[in-house]
């Protein structure tokens, strides 16, 4: 039996639509026992207990009719159903419901690379292809092509679209790099937007926006639909590469690298999703913090320097590329170290510099679209059971706010007994700042401290302006509550679409703080 159920749902309805879910899917594609096989679909990194997050069963279907019976039998028991793609969205949930007790929909089986074009460079995948199987596919078959590949390789093309995930390439932006889904709704009703609405269409994946209003968006980090298929634009492979680093010895130099890069971005002369990283981030990929001092405290100063000497890194560290033939690449490194090369102390590395360290080689595979799994080396920083949290506000590209995002971020972590390891990942006119908040999730007392710092910072984020654009399942309400620009009516019009689209509110319920109307009856 569960150690958790809906309260609406009772024992006997619960076993009833399992044994039917059953039916439909196969008897090896269904958990309903508490044991090892249940219990790796909890959230490995939560600052919660595990039972906290724990499903009550999973079932795994294999294409789009089967996930039709399925939502037709929870509409019929009102069982709520928490869907992933892969399951590794670890720092924000894993495989997790926002609630225990829930039923996780795992599409980890719809794993096909339908079309992959060279012509015009797009792929059109299910959820469940991840990017080393993307990649592999494409370098199998030859095509001079590169994805766009998150930092952990094992996560799902779609799932890391649908969360707003970056990468690090010129196609960094992955929603921006979108062309068309295929959802299914939670009555089971499946529509295509865009161009995929017209029969016969031969611009699916090539035309976003169709005809008529664009609906991609509401699918998109919300509980909306069942997204089945998805076009993603992939990057044709140019003629020359230059990867480079740049470190910087002073914590106030952050202002000065922001100011010099926003031009930079704006005007695209660096093409990619640049990123500015602290040292300790850096450090995290190839040492721990034991090595340089005690393992349950910050580490002073003199440690920090200490570190900077021993692995040539800098307070902070900027990565970034060129791409094109190599007199334009040449060209454009001129007025890159003009800028950038102009902040006192600044100094270029490129890969003959730095070739076997575990830090730049990662950077120089994912900025040229290789996925890897290197940077899950950040959890063994703590040493124990390592697992992070991460929190992540969005920065104009102006050094004044990165300088006080990065002071108020660094007090509170050192406040509550935490290193400071993050990152700005540098879009066009905004950063994302992804400070991983990094703990012992043995340690209980961690675990609590790591909760109230994030509690502590979503407040502060959010009475300076900054809001958060991604988040772990324990903070989605809290965060989802800062939004309440008017009187909260951008999630008073999500919470209408809820009501429309999910009237049983059986689709993911809670997700970034959208709940069903019986759920919110319930906690009013």
């Amino acid at each position: 039996m569960p150690k958790a159920l809906p309260d609406w749902l009772t024992p006997q309805q619960f076993w009833q639509a399992v044994d039917e879910m059953r039916a439909v899917v196969g008897k090896d594609w269904v958990i309903s026992e508490d044991g090892p096989a249940l219990r790796s679909y909890r959230d490995a990194f939560s600052p919660e207990e595990d039972d906290t997050f724990l499903p009550s069963a999973v079932v795994a279907p294999d294409g789009v009719e089967q996930i039709q019976k399925i939502l037709k039998i929870a509409n019929d028991y009102r069982v709520p159903l928490w869907t992933i793609s892969s399951g590794k969205n670890f720092a924000y949930g894993g495989p997790a419901p926002r609630k225990a007790g829930h039923v996780v929909l795992d599409l980890k089986r719809m794993n096909r690379i339908l079309e992959v074009n060279e012509e015009f460079g797009y792929a059109l995948v299910e959820p469940g292809v991840t990017y080393f199987q993307l990649y592999e596919y494409i370098q199998k078959k030859g095509y001079k092509l590169w994805i766009d590949p998150a930092a952990p390789g094992w996560g799902s093309v779609l799932g890391n679209t649908l969360e707003h995930g970056v990468g690090y390439t010129p196609y960094g932006d992955h929603f921006m790099m979108h062309c068309g889904m295929e959802v299914v709704l939670a009555d089971g009703t499946v529509l295509r937007t865009g161009q995929g609405s017209l029969p016969d269409t031969q611009c699916w994946q090539l035309f976003q926006y169709g005809f008529g209003p664009v609906l991609d968006g509401i699918f998109s980090q919300s509980n909306f639909g069942v997204v089945t298929k998805m076009g993603m634009w992939l990057m044709p492979e140019p003629p020359g590469y230059m990867p480079f680093m740049i470190t910087y010895e002073r914590e106030e130099d952050l202002h000065a690298i922001t100011e010099a890069v926003r031009p930079l971005k704006v005007s695209m002369t660096i093409p990619n999703a640049a990123f500015t990283v602290g040292l300790l981030w850096e450090a995290s990929i190839k040492t721990t913090r034991a090595q340089y001092g005690d393992p349950k405290k910050p580490l002073p100063d003199s440690a920090l320097k200490k570190i900077m000497s021993d692995h040539k890194l800098g307070m902070w560290n900027f990565y970034a590329a060129l791409y094109g033939p190599k007199p334009m690449m040449d060209n454009t490194l001129k007025v890159v170290r003009d800028a950038l090369g102009s902040i006192p102390g600044a100094k270029f590395y490129f890969d003959e510099d730095r070739k076997g360290d575990p830090s730049w080689d990662y950077r120089v595979k994912l900025m040229r679209g290789i996925p890897n799994m290197t940077e899950f080396n950040m959890t063994n920083w703590v040493g124990g059971s390592g697992a992070h949290v991460d929190f992540s506000p969005i920065s104009p590209t102006r050094g004044e706010d990165a300088m006080r995002q990065y002071q108020m971020i660094k007090t509170r972590a050192n406040e509550y007994g935490f290193d400071y390891l993050g990152e700005f990942a540098v879009g066009w006119r905004d950063m994302h700042h992804v400070f991983s908040l990094t703990f012992d999730r043995a340690d209980a007392d961690e675990r609590r401290r790591a909760r109230e710092l994030f509690n502590v910072l979503i407040d502060e984020a959010a009475k300076a302006g900054y809001g958060e654009y991604r988040t772990h399942l324990a903070f989605m309400d809290k965060i989802a509550g800062t939004y309440n620009w008017n009187d909260g009516a951008l999630w008073k019009l999500h919470h209408r679409l809820k009501d429309a689209l999910d009237p049983n509110g059986i689709l993911a319920p809670g997700k970034m703080g959208i709940w069903p109307r019986h759920m919110r009856e319930e906690e009013a």
